[in-house]
């Protein structure tokens, strides 16, 4: 029964507060006292005693023990207004404490039900990979042993240390990070959730970093701009030089490059960022490819391609898969911290349902961007092992045994049957030494009594106020210091760290204890969890009587840090980090450079640390006696002490930035599997005027560039036989040269209206009316707007049909299929050119063809696509309308099948990277490589044809395929037809449980316009002129 007396203890102060507070505000609104922000908006305590101890009650005791709680207020009511209250509070909390085990029993049988899943793809990809040969097991064996004997694997054996000798191309590299407030100096740190030293501190001196690497040319950080004025006016700036080598040239060096994303007044958190992700990358896209072209002329004329793309945390990741998509290079991705990992400790928690945790934190949209980017990317950089195996592998794009048997099949040069698993590289994060004076490494036998002395007023040294502020707290501030700096957050486990300490008497009596716990005026002004931290501790000092043995100031500044290791240092202390699991622990490395031992959590990262720092001890975080015990042994023993000392000085250059960029670079050049094939965008000088349509138009004899082939002019010739002649001429060439990017190339065009409307009835057939019309009209909208000069506008057809199928339905139409410059079919996987005698782009079909699995996927997804209660029939493969980049599927009438995000979820557990789209109204599934889609197809044509995406007009209906949504983000001007198309495959794409439409699409997208389907082409043009389309 003693969980009784805590509950009606807790139950008690819940009225207590409660009253406090009601009383409170009444008399703060008698007096007038109530706080308003500049908006008006009344400001809110952060802190409620009334929460702390409902989630204590909720979270703390059995629902029986709430149930006996409330019989006994039953029993004992009587008329008082308490009892009564406290009669219906006890009732709902016990309900509260029922629905928290419900959604904890069904999070349960979601998460064992997914790890079944997990497992059956993971055995479906093992027998289709078949058993291993004697060899490779040998090999994986032997892999397998290695990573258990060294849990810090930086650099292969066979791998090539970069060497910026070896490299004489100049190197370009572009760092993504979207969210938080990044800039190079005075950062602010902690202003909120958004703007952490882990990403935010991390970019920015990563970037410096390599751009003072040999062999890197240029460093482009890409971040969003924001004008706000809630933030300071230097995040608008488009571009910040952070540094700039001497030996480099004027475009060398690290910059911040700051680019338009979403409301341009408006500082908004990452949560509400997704919509504009498509925003960002086409103006990332732009940003890259017009440098791309600048390097080129500085360096001989041609691009610069970037030599990676490097994706931080998962919007940044989405962004790096797709500009690694539209370009062709490689892409690495750091996820910093994880979706499922956050989402599965919120679960535990059963304070939010799953549906709130998708509303508060996107975490669905999170976690589906974090697959993409595992899709994408050539390397995943983790700073630790356990972020491997316990935070990745709960993706279901990576799987750890999957992984290394695909990697021993590919040392072997066996085949992976068309399966990928990025490779995970541990390349801890670098650090800046440069502030730690030589002295701080050497003064190993300082002794504080010329400081701290009584004499101290007659010492010439001057003693740091950070000193002076810790040092009141102690009786005697000459003993040993161990030090403890995080946040006060409950699972720093700093509770845990003052019991070990007020429970050992030997260590009380030989040692202080310095806990820097964040900054703070007052407990009761921070979070409730934070409050719960504090208070406990002023408790935990009192219980044990530790006055003048623990510091606990209340404020510091970062500058002020390195004084504190400094004190710990001279004083011969030790530092700690007892958190209950720590996913990296840069205080570990930060306290290893000024000379402090170091005892750390076996939960985590540290692990890694001290395997390669080798300066101290780990502890259980729960075992109250380890923790003092090893804290003791540091201290008391000076051999020890002096020995760890000396081995985390010795060793700390494996964490120095030059050290990580080396490792970096090395692994970067390793994974390096695939190579620009964009090279063919060479530099050329901008035509004065435009050419025409097509070659076969050529009526002006005087062109402005010149002609490097074998024609001659001899003597007089007639005009025509000089047409004559010099069209020949270009015919030839243009077979000579059929990689040439000319030879795609229709005319210089100044916009394109892009036509994409998905018109098909119920049966899947194409309705031809519906899509003459529009096409009729959006060529009378170019006829109309002709004061830009003829042939400035042109067209391109966007179609999840064949060439075949669009061929016949344009015949139907009475349109000319070489009215288009060009036509994209099947979904996004095949370029066509009408003006070329329809070749199609083998260059697209190459850039697109990354990890294509080909025939290995072929026949898995109808097995995949089909219901569990389906027919054998209900869908079959389409051979007249697939290709070999695309795989078509119908589906018979009134068949059901899975929705698309189901069938990701499922090729991606057997190691298959393609994307996967409805079309014709549901009755067709498209299977297509990963990159491969309508949007990356207008990017390629972008960069092809040398035209802004901001000048392309995309015009859709209301619905569409299940790519619909991807057509209506990014820079890109987009006019809805409604009542265009009648039938959509919305409901296919994903289920309800997922992420919404809203993630996706900006709700008040100003690149968007409405309009009536049976509108004329002025009132076309009316709309396209509202969204200022030059």
């Amino acid at each position: 029964m003693a969980s009784n007396e805590w509950i009606n203890g807790y139950l008690e102060a819940i009225l207590d507060a409660d009253e406090s507070s009601r009383r409170s505000r009444t008399t703060s609104l008698m007096n007038g006292k109530l706080k308003f922000d500049e908006d008006g908006k009344k400001v809110e305590k952060l802190f409620s005693p009334t929460t702390y101890f409902v989630q204590e009650v909720v979270n703390s005791f059995d629902e029986s023990d709430l149930h006996r709680t409330w019989l006994k207020v039953i029993a004992t009511r009587n008329t008082r207004e308490r009892s009564n209250r406290l009669e219906n509070m006890c009732w709902r909390i016990w309900h509260l404490t029922r629905k928290k085990k419900q959604i904890a029993w069904d999070d349960a049988q979601r998460l064992a039900k997914r790890r079944l899943e997990r497992a059956q793809g993971r055995d479906d990809a093992a027998d289709d990979l078949s058993e291993l040969s004697e060899g490779e097991k040998e090999k994986g064996d032997a892999t397998n042993a290695e990573s258990l004997r060294d849990r810090f694997p930086l650099i292969n054996s066979d791998t090539q240390i970069w060497k910026a000798d070896d490299n004489s191309s100049r190197l370009y590299i572009v760092l993504i990070s979207i969210h938080g407030l990044v800039r190079g100096e005075n950062m602010e740190l902690g202003r909120d959730s958004d703007t952490g030293g882990q990403v935010v501190k991390y970019v920015v001196e990563l970037a410096r970093a390599l751009a003072n690497t040999k062999g890197v040319h240029r460093v482009d950080l890409v971040t969003r701009q924001i004008t706000s004025p809630e933030v300071d006016f230097s995040y608008a700036e488009p571009i910040e030089m952070l540094c700039c080598p001497s030996d480099g040239g004027t475009s060398s060096g690290a910059y911040i490059i700051r680019l338009p994303c979403g409301p341009r007044d408006k500082y908004i958190s990452k949560e509400s960022l997704w919509p504009h992700i498509p925003e960002f990358v086409d103006g990332a896209l732009g940003h890259i490819v017009n440098m791309a072209r600048a390097l080129g002329e500085e360096d001989g004329g041609k691009p610069m391609w970037p030599h990676v793309i490097h994706g931080h945390y998962a919007d940044a990741g989405e962004v790096a898969a797709h500009l690694s998509g539209a370009l062709n290079v490689p892409m690495v991705l750091t996820g910093h911290s994880l979706g499922r990992n956050k989402f599965e400790q919120l679960l535990k928690q059963g304070r939010l349902s799953r549906e709130d945790i998708n509303s508060t934190y996107r975490i669905m949209r999170r976690i589906e961007a974090e697959e993409f980017g595992l899709d994408a990317a050539d390397m995943v950089v983790t700073s630790t092992r356990q972020e491997i195996e316990e935070q990745w592998g709960l993706y279901d794009g990576f799987d750890v045994r999957l992984e290394r048997k695909l990697r021993v099949r590919k040392r072997r040069g066996v085949s992976c049957l068309g399966r990928y698993m990025p490779r995970m590289v541990v390349i801890p994060p670098g650090m800046d030494f440069s502030y730690v004076k030589v002295q701080d490494s050497l003064e190993g036998e300082s002794d504080l009594k010329s400081l701290i002395g009584i004499d101290r007023t007659q010492s010439k040294k001057q003693i740091p106020p950070m000193w002076s502020e810790i040092m009141r707290f102690l009786t005697n501030p000459h003993k040993p210091m161990i030090l403890a700096l995080s946040r006060p957050d409950p699972k720093k486990n700093v509770t845990t760290l003052l019991k070990a300490f007020g429970e050992s008497r030997p260590l009380r009596e030989l040692a202080n204890l310095t806990l820097i716990l964040g900054n703070r005026d007052g407990i009761d002004e921070v979070s409730s969890s934070n409050s719960a931290v504090l208070t406990t501790v002023i408790k935990l000092i009192d219980k044990y009587d530790l006055y003048g043995q623990v510091a606990y100031p209340k404020h510091h500044k970062q500058s002020e840090v390195p004084e504190i290791y400094r004190l710990a240092a001279k004083t011969k202390g030790v530092f700690i980090n007892p958190a209950l699991v720590e996913p990296f622990g840069l205080t570990l490395i930060e306290a290893a450079a000024y000379g402090l031992p170091v005892v750390a959590t076996k939960n985590g990262g540290p692990v890694d640390i001290l395997k390669a720092l080798n300066n101290g001890l780990l502890v259980d975080p729960h075992d109250q006696k380890a923790i003092a015990d090893a804290l003791l042994k540091l201290v008391a023993e000076k051999n020890l002490w002096f020995d760890c000392r000396k081995n985390g000085l010795k060793n700390i250059h494996r964490f120095s930035w030059p050290e990580h960029c080396r490792n970096y670079l090395t692994h970067v050049e390793h994974h390096r599997n695939r190579r620009p094939t964009t090279t063919h965008l060479e530099i050329k000088p901008t035509l004065e005027e435009p050419m025409s349509d097509s070659l076969r138009d050529v009526e002006d004899l005087s062109l402005k560039f010149s002609i490097d082939g074998d024609f001659k002019l001899k003597g007089d010739i007639d005009v025509a036989i000089k047409q004559k002649e010099l069209i020949e001429v270009l015919t030839k060439m243009t077979s000579d040269n059929g990689n040439h990017s000319t030879c795609y190339c229709p005319g210089r065009r100044q916009r394109l209206f892009v036509i994409a409307t998905d018109c098909y009835n119920s049966n899947g057939d194409c309705c031809t009316k519906t899509l003459a019309a529009i096409i009729n009209n959006v060529m009378e909208v170019a006829a109309l707007d002709s004061g830009r000069g003829s042939g400035r506008v042109g067209f391109l057809l966007l179609t999840g049909l064949s060439l075949q199928e669009i061929m016949d339905a344009l015949r139907c139409c009475q349109v000319d299929l070489e009215s288009f410059d060009a036509v994209v079919c099947n979904s996004g996987s095949q370029v066509f050119y009408p003006w070329m005698h329809l070749v199609a782009d083998v260059d697209y079909e190459a850039h697109v063809e990354y990890r294509w699995p080909g025939e290995n996927v072929r026949l898995m997804i109808s097995r995949l696509a089909r219901m569990e209660s389906g027919a054998e029939d209900d869908i079959f493969e389409n051979v007249g309308g697939s290709s070999s980049r695309c795989y078509s599927y119908n589906v018979k009438l009134g068949a059901k099948t899975q929705r698309v995000d189901y069938l990701r979820q499922k090729t991606r557990m057997r190691g298959f990277r393609c994307n996967l789209v409805y079309t014709l109204a549901g009755s067709r599934l498209n299977v297509i490589p990963l990159f491969a889609s309508r949007t990356q197809a207008l990017r390629y044509l972008s960069m092809r044809w040398g035209i802004d995406l901001s000048k392309m007009v995309v015009f859709v209906g209301e619905r569409g395929d299940t790519d619909y949504e991807d057509l209506l983000g990014g820079l890109h001007k987009t006019v809805i037809l409604r009542d265009t198309v009648e039938h959509g495959c919305e409901k296919l794409l994903r289920s309800e449980d997922s992420y919404r439409r809203e993630d996706v699409i900006p709700i008040d997208n100003p690149n968007i316009a409405f309009l009536e389907g049976g509108s004329e082409a002025q009132d076309i043009l009316m709309a396209i002129e509202a969204h200022r389309i030059k």
